[in-house]
């Protein structure tokens, strides 16, 4: 069996994200582990058949300094449970972000929370967490929110 040195843990911010940090910490603390806390957003771009919309440097400026004070703010809150906790923000496509920040720390262990969207709200927005277990190099496990939805 692989030794779990490092943990990756994305978040959203929501509550399903937060029960799979809990999670994460609770393996962490049994293990000995490092958990890494990371957030990727998206820039908006609206296409038109002429071109397409951008955001200002200013909206980028906002969007990027708002998703990392929500990540600090959660970095904060979960510290001083005695577990090496880092943060990393990056912009891009989610699942990709993941799979990059994965490698790059050499993470031994994903944990994602899953929402459990069916129907055509899964067909319009896809899943975080589908993509990262498809394309993941990395083990992955799937924490459901604290209701037990999948």
């Amino acid at each position: 069996m692989t030794e779990l040195r490092r943990i990756l843990v994305p978040t959203d911010f929501t509550e399903t994200s937060d029960h799979a940090i809990d999670w994460a910490l609770g393996m962490a603390a049994k293990v000995g582990a490092t958990v890494t806390l990371m957030h990727s957003y998206e820039l908006p771009i609206i296409g038109f058949p002429d071109g397409a919309i951008l955001p200002t440097p200013d909206i980028a400026s906002h969007i990027a300094d708002a998703s990392r004070s929500a990540l600090d703010a959660t970095v904060k809150r979960l510290g001083g449970r005695g577990i090496a906790l880092e943060s990393v923000l990056r912009e891009g496509v989610a699942y990709e972000e993941i799979n990059a920040v994965a490698e790059s720390i050499d993470a031994d262990l994903i944990v994602i929370g899953t929402h459990g969207r069916k129907g055509l709200a899964r067909a319009l927005l896809g899943s975080v967490a589908e993509n990262v277990i498809r394309t993941a190099s990395r083990p992955v496990v799937t924490i459901r929110d604290k209701h037990g939805h999948a």
